[in-house]
C-alpha cells in the first residue's frame, strides 16, 4: 500500500506523527508500506535528500521528493503544492500497483489520488483533519478561488473508500460536503506517549509557560503575548517559550519586542524528544485556536502532547479541544481573549502546591493521555480502517489474476 503526503517524519507536525503511527501499525499487521512524500526541510536534515536513519526506523519504503516551500520553510501555498502534486501524479501512475493509497491534505494532493486511482481502479483512503474549503473561506481569497477549493474538496473525498475525519465535528462537517456517512471513520489525533511523559529530564530554565509547534494566522498565538504583560506585574520573572515554526513567526517576534528584554524567547523547531524535556518544565502549555478562521472544528495535538507529559494546558479558542481541556480538568479553557488569557496564566504562575499534590496532577494528566490521547491507538485505529479496505481491493484483484499479496 502507498501513502502520499506533501509532509512526514521528520518534520514536526501532526499530519507527520499521525501518518508515522499509520505506518508502524499498518507494518505491525504484516503490510507492506510505501510512503511518497518529500524532502525534509534544510533545518530536519533534508539539505541533500540523503536518506535519514528517521526513514529506517518506520521500516517502510521512503520515496522523497525535491519540493518548494515558502519563506518559513514550509510546503504551503498553491504553487509548493503543485511542485509536489505534479510529481505525485507520475509517481502514482509508475509505481507497482498497492491494494489502498493513503492520502493526506491538502485537496489538490487528494484531487491527483483520486485521478490516479481511478485510472488504475485503486481504492484510497483520505484523512480529514480539518476542512480547507472553510478554512479559505475566512482568508481574503477570490471567492472563486474558494469555490474552487471547495469543489475539489468534495470531489476528491467524495470517491474515498474511507475518510478517516480526526473528530466527530470534522466528520459532520465531511458528511455536509456529501460523503457517504458510512464511508466516515472518527480517528481522533494523539501524542506519542511513549515520548511525552511526565517522567524524565527537565529544563533548568526558570519559570516559564511553553508554546510548541506550529504558528500561523488561524492559530492565533499572539494572544499570549498580549496577555503576558498583565501576568509579568504580578509574577515578573516568567517567560514565554515558543518553540516552532510557521507564518506568523515574524510578527510574533516584532510583538515581543515591545515586552521586556528575554520575557519570550523563540526557538526553532526540535525533534519531539527535546520537546518533551521543555514542556515537562513548564508552568503549563499554550494553545490556541483564533475563531472565525474556518478552523472551529480542529484539536490541536499540543493538547494531548502537554497532558502525557502531565502539565496542565491554557487553552484559548473555540473548538472540541475546549470542551475536552475543561471536561477531563486538563487546565484551563477560555475565550480567545487577552484579559480570560492572562487571568489562567496568572493563576498558574502564582499557585502554590506542594509536591505531592503536583506528582498526583502529573500522574492523572499523563494516565488520562494514555487513555485518550496516544497517537499510537489512533495509529492501530486507522491502520484498521485501511486494511479494511485493503483486503477489499484485494478481493477485486484475485477475482481478476487469481493472485493474493497485501501491499
Amino acid at each position: 500500500m502507498v501513502v502520499a503526503s506533501r509532509i512526514f517524519v521528520p518534520e514536526p507536525a501532526a499530519a507527520s506523527f499521525r501518518l508515522a503511527a499509520l505506518v508502524a501499525a499498518l507494518i505491525g499487521q504484516g503490510a507492506d508500506v510505501e510512503v511518497l512524500t518529500v524532502r525534509p526541510a534544510p533545518q530536519h536534515g533534508g539539505q541533500d535528500g540523503a536518506p535519514r536513519t528517521d526513514d529506517a526506523e518506520t521500516d517502510a519504503h521512503i520515496r522523497r521528493w525535491p519540493v518548494l516551500r515558502d519563506a518559513t520553510g514550509t510546503v504551503r501555498g498553491y504553487v509548493p503544492y503543485l511542485s509536489f502534486d505534479i510529481p505525485l501524479f507520475f509517481r502514482l501512475l509508475l509505481c507497482r500497483r498497492p491494494d489502498v493509497v493513503v492520502v493526506e491534505p491538502p485537496p489538490t494532493t487528494a484531487f491527483v489520488v483520486r485521478v490516479v486511482c481511478t485510472l488504475r481502479r485503486i481504492p484510497y483512503v483520505s484523512y480529514a483533519p480539518d476542512v480547507w474549503s472553510d478554512a479559505a473561506r475566512g482568508t481574503p481569497a477570490p471567492r472563486v478561488l474558494v469555490d474552487a477549493v471547495a469543489a475539489v474538496e468534495s470531489w476528491a473525498l467524495r470517491g474515498a473508500r474511507r475518510v478517516l475525519a480526526v473528530s466527530q465535528q470534522i466528520a459532520g462537517r465531511v458528511e455536509a460536503m456529501g460523503v457517504d456517512h458510512e464511508s466516515l471513520v472518527v480517528v481522533n489525533n494523539g501524542a506519542d506517549t511513549r515520548t511525552f511523559t511526565p517522567d524524565g529530564p527537565r529544563t533548568d530554565e526558570g519559570r516559564y509557560f511553553v508554546y510548541a509547534g506550529t504558528t500561523s494566522e488561524w492559530q492565533g498565538a499572539d494572544v499570549f503575548v498580549d496577555a503576558l504583560r498583565s501576568v509579568l506585574t504580578v509574577a515578573p520573572d516568567v517567560r514565554i517559550v515558543f518553540i516552532g515554526q510557521g507564518s506568523a513567526w515574524e510578527g510574533l517576534q516584532e510583538q515581543a519586542r515591545d515586552l521586556p528584554e528575554g520575557s519570550v524567547v523563540f526557538m526553532d523547531a526540535v525533534a519531539p524528544a527535546e520537546a518533551a524535556v521543555w514542556i515537562r518544565g513548564a508552568l503549563s502549555s499554550l494553545v490556541s485556536l483564533r475563531p472565525g478562521l474556518g478552523y472551529d472544528f480542529a484539536f490541536p495535538t499540543k493538547v494531548f502532547a502537554a497532558a502525557a507529559s502531565g502539565v496542565p494546558v491554557v487553552f484559548a479558542g473555540v473548538g472540541p479541544a475546549r470542551d475536552v481541556v475543561a471536561g477531563a480538568d486538563l487546565g484551563y479553557a477560555v475565550e480567545y481573549d487577552e484579559a480570560a488569557v492572562a487571568e489562567a496564566m496568572t493563576e498558574l504562575a502564582t499557585r502554590e502546591t506542594d509536591r505531592e499534590a503536583r506528582t498526583a496532577e502529573r500522574t492523572r494528566l499523563s494516565r488520562w493521555a494514555r487513555r485518550f490521547g496516544s497517537i499510537e491507538r489512533s495509529g492501530e485505529d486507522a491502520a484498521r480502517a485501511v486494511l479494511e479496505v485493503a483486503a477489499r481491493g484485494r478481493s477485486v484483484s484475485e477475482d481478476r489474476s487469481g493472485v493474493s499479496r497485501l501491499t
